[in-house]
């Protein structure tokens, strides 16, 4: 025995099952205040994540630092956890990166960074990377 398949619902017959029709009071179904345009909250959060990118920070060789909160763009270190200035480069390599569409491409790196592998194999060795110091920030104990 197979179940009896129901007609497809037009759109006034789904409203009026969950109890709206015509005679359904307008402040049900409309608010005076418009909502606000999600994208607004998303052009919010770009400007801010421009202004903590922009914000500059003078690091010198053993500087501790961190990422700073949404910038990290590298595998290591992770977020909260330290990693040592080695080298600050001036002028800045870019990153050879031949595609333009990889976030990547010609970013400036000027901060050679070490940190300590976290997790396979080489877990616990000391790594340089390079990456660009405006994704970083000074590091404190209260991050941990």
């Amino acid at each position: 025995m197979t179940a009896k398949k129901s007609p497809p619902l037009s759109s006034r017959e789904l409203l009026a099952k969950i109890g709206i029709d015509d005679t359904t009071p307008d402040t049900l179904l409309f608010d005076d205040e418009p909502l606000d345009s999600p994208l607004d909250d998303l052009a919010s959060a770009l400007r801010e994540r421009f202004h903590s990118l922009t914000e500059a920070h003078l690091f010198k060789a053993g500087d501790v630092v961190v990422w700073k909160p949404g910038l990290r763009n590298r595998r290591w270190p992770s977020y909260g956890k330290p990693a040592i200035v080695v080298e600050v480069l001036d002028p800045p390599v870019f990153d050879a990166e031949k595609d333009s569409g990889n976030p990547y491409f010609r970013e400036p790196l000027d901060i050679a960074l070490g940190v300590f592998i976290e997790d396979g194999p080489h877990r616990g060795d000391f790594m340089v990377w390079h990456v660009d110091g405006r994704r970083l920030q000074t590091w404190t104990s209260e991050e941990l």
